[in-house]
C-alpha cells in the first residue's frame, strides 16, 4: 500500500511508471482519454466507441431551443451523464438520517470549539445525497474544468497550420460543440463516479460546495461505515467534526478558497501543447479518417496531442500541494483535538481515511481525469507534524493566527525542516502574528525608506539638474 503524504503531485514523478501499466493512462494526459499515452489510457475505448455512436443523437438537439450550450465544455450534457451513473433509483435522505447528521453536525462544533480559536464556519448542516451533490458542486467544477477544456481546445486549433485551419473553418463551430460534447461526456462520467463515494462536501480536500454549507451524504457515510468496526454514530460525529473544521478555516481565513481555487486555475492556464509535432501530425491526417472512429482513436493514441508541462504548471502545483497540505494537517490536528478522548477510534478511522487518500481511490482517479491533476497524498505527515509541535510549543492561539496571512504560512522547506518556523513563531511572541498587514506596511515602509536613503546617496551621480535638485 502507498504510504506516501497528502497534496498534489507532479504528474512528471509518474509518467514513465504509469506509462509503462497495461491499461494505464499515458503521461500528462488532462483527461484520461487516452490522448498523449500508448493505449486506451483512462480513457476506455469501448466509452470513445459509445460516445461517438451517441454523438448523432446529441447532435440532433444542438438546433432545438434552449439546446445551445456556452463554453468549452457541455454541462447539460455532463449533469444528465452523471445521474445516468448513480441511477434512477437514488433514495432521498430520511428524516432519520438528515436527524442524525444535524445532531452529530452539532455535537462536533461543541467540541471544536475548545480545539481552535475559529469559530463555526457553517451557517447550516445539510444531508445530501449523490443527487445533491452533483447538483451543489457543479458551479466549482466548472471553475476547475473549464480553464483546462479552454486551454486544449483553443491550441488543437491555433496551432493547425494555415492549409487545415481554411479546410477547417467551416467545421469550427460544429468542432466546438463537438468538443463540448467530449468534455461533458468524460465530466459525466466522472462526477457520476465520484458522487458515490465522497463522504461530505470537503472530502478531496476542496472546497466544492456553496460557501457557508457544511454537508454530509449519509448513503455513502453507511456502506463506508460497514467495513468498520467503530459504531455507524461515531463515524457520522468523526467525519462532521472534519466537515466542520474545514469549514471554519475556509470561512475565517477569506484568501484560502481563492487561493486553492486559483493554484489549480493557474495549473490549467499553464497547459501548453508541442506545436511542432501537431504541425506534422495535421500534415499526415486524412480528413475522411476522422469520420472513422477506430482512425480517430488511433490517431489519439499516438501521442500528438500531448500537453507539456511548463514552469508555471510546477510552480502552481508547488503552491497547491503545500497549501493542501498545510489545511489537511491543520484539520487532522484540530479534529483529533477535539474528539481524541471522546472517540476512541478516532485515530484508526483518520488513519483510516489517509490510506483510503493514498491508495488513490476514486476521488484522486476523478480529479485526475478532471483537471489534469493527480491527488496524492504528499507531505501530509510533515504538514500534521508541525501543526502539532506547534500547538504544544506555541499554543492554539499563536498556531490559528498564522492563517491570518498567506505570507505568514509555513513554506514547502518549512515542511521537511519545521524547527526554524517554530523557532521563529516562539521568538516573535503572538503579536507578531496580531496583525500582518501591519506587520506587512511596516516592512514595505523599511524597504521603501531604505531605497530612497540609497538614490539620495546616488544623486550627484544622476546628472546636473538631478543633483541640484538633491
Amino acid at each position: 500500500m502507498n504510504d506516501l503524504p497528502f497534496g498534489f503531485s507532479n504528474r512528471d514523478d509518474d509518467d514513465r511508471k504509469r506509462g509503462d501499466e497495461p491499461g494505464g493512462p499515458g503521461p500528462n494526459d488532462p483527461f484520461g482519454s487516452g490522448i498523449g499515452g500508448s493505449g486506451a489510457g483512462g480513457f476506455d475505448p469501448a466509452q470513445l466507441g459509445q460516445m461517438l455512436t451517441s454523438l448523432g443523437q446529441m447532435l440532433s438537439g444542438m438546433g432545438q431551443p434552449g439546446s445551445a450550450q456556452a463554453g468549452p465544455v457541455n454541462y447539460d450534457v455532463a449533469k444528465r451523464l452523471a445521474r445516468q451513473q448513480l441511477g434512477s433509483t437514488v433514495a432521498p435522505v430520511s428524516s432519520g438520517a438528515a436527524s442524525a447528521v444535524a445532531d452529530a453536525a452539532h455535537l462536533a462544533e461543541l467540541w471544536l470549539d475548545s480545539a481552535t480559536t475559529l469559530p463555526a464556519g457553517a451557517t447550516k448542516t445539510v444531508a445530501w445525497t449523490a443527487n445533491d451533490w452533483i447538483e451543489q458542486t457543479l458551479p466549482t467544477w466548472q471553475r476547475l474544468c473549464d480553464p483546462v477544456a479552454q486551454q486544449i481546445s483553443g491550441m488543437w486549433t491555433s496551432a493547425l497550420p494555415e492549409e487545415a485551419k481554411q479546410f477547417a473553418a467551416p467545421m469550427v463551430g460544429m468542432l466546438g460543440q463537438m468538443g463540448g460534447l467530449a468534455f461533458g461526456s468524460q465530466l459525466g462520467q466522472a462526477l457520476g463516479q465520484l458522487a458515490k463515494e465522497v463522504l461530505t462536501s470537503t472530502d478531496i480536500g476542496l472546497p466544492l460546495g456553496p460557501t457557508g454549507t457544511a454537508a454530509l451524504l449519509p448513503a455513502a457515510i453507511s456502506e463506508f461505515s460497514a467495513g468498520l468496526e467503530q459504531p455507524e454514530s461515531e463515524i457520522l460525529v468523526f467525519l462532521a467534526a472534519r466537515e466542520a473544521a474545514h469549514q471554519r478555516l475556509f470561512a475565517h481565513v477569506p484568501w484560502l478558497r481563492q487561493q486553492v481555487l486559483g493554484a489549480v486555475e493557474d495549473y490549467a492556464r499553464g497547459i501548453r501543447m508541442d506545436f511542432s509535432a501537431l504541425e506534422q501530425a495535421a500534415q499526415g491526417i486524412d480528413p475522411m479518417s476522422l469520420t472513422d472512429p477506430a482512425k480517430l482513436e488511433e490517431i489519439l493514441a499516438q501521442g500528438t496531442f500531448e500537453p507539456q508541462t511548463t514552469p508555471e504548471q510546477k510552480q502552481a502545483l508547488e503552491r497547491l500541494e503545500t497549501l493542501l497540505a498545510l489545511i489537511e494537517g491543520w484539520v487532522q490536528v484540530v479534529v483529533a483535538d477535539a474528539v481524541g478522548d471522546r472517540l476512541p477510534g478516532a485515530g484508526a478511522l483518520a488513519e483510516t481515511l489517509r490510506r483510503r487518500r493514498a491508495t488513490g481511490g476514486p476521488a484522486e482517479q476523478t480529479f485526475a481525469t478532471l483537471v489534469g491533476l493527480e491527488l496524492r497524498p504528499r507531505k501530509l505527515r510533515e504538514a500534521a507534524a508541525l501543526w502539532r509541535r506547534l500547538t504544544s510549543d506555541a499554543g492554539m492561539t499563536a498556531r490559528d493566527r498564522v492563517w491570518a496571512h498567506p505570507d505568514l504560512l509555513p513554506s514547502s522547506d518549512d515542511l521537511d525542516s519545521p524547527a526554524g518556523f517554530i523557532d521563529a513563531v516562539i521568538g516573535g511572541g503572538a503579536a507578531v502574528f496580531d496583525d500582518p498587514l501591519a506587520q506587512l506596511a511596516e516592512t514595505e515602509a523599511r524597504e521603501q525608506a531604505a531605497r530612497e536613503r540609497k538614490d539620495d546617496d546616488a544623486g550627484p551621480d544622476l546628472g546636473k539638474e538631478g543633483g541640484e535638485s538633491a
